[in-house]
């Protein structure tokens, strides 16, 4: 939007030109979902941390397929990589809850997940 202001009048009369500009303004957009919140047994534990481990591993193997399927010389290898990094972490789990002497043990398991808007 221009618009012309005579802000200063002198004998030639001479106009000033200023602009307006539009200002940008961000809004660093987030949210918070506590996915799991509480204390569990340990069976409970391992069921429920299994889950979301197993439904991760599914995603990607389905994002693999998804993108195999468009294209057949589609590089799977860091797809590949992620599923295996999970099974990892999925059989870890599984060794430490199952290394717990005490069979009444509780454990208390927070997660939540942060989200950014990112441009």
């Amino acid at each position: 939007m221009n618009q012309i202001y005579n802000l200063c009048p002198t004998k030639t009369n001479k106009k000033t030109n200023m602009e307006t500009k539009e200002m940008k303004t961000t809004v660093h957009q987030t949210k918070e979902i506590n996915l799991v919140d509480g204390k569990f047994t340990k069976s409970q534990a391992l069921d429920i941390l299994t889950a979301l481990i197993d439904q991760k591993i599914n995603y990607h193997k389905i994002e693999g397929l998804q993108l195999w399927e468009s294209n057949h010389n589609i590089d799977k290898k860091p797809i590949n990589s992620r599923v295996e990094e999970l099974k990892n972490e999925r059989e870890e789990l599984k060794t430490f809850i199952r290394s717990l002497k005490n069979k009444d043990v509780k454990l208390n398991i927070n997660g939540v997940l942060h989200i950014d808007v990112i441009d």
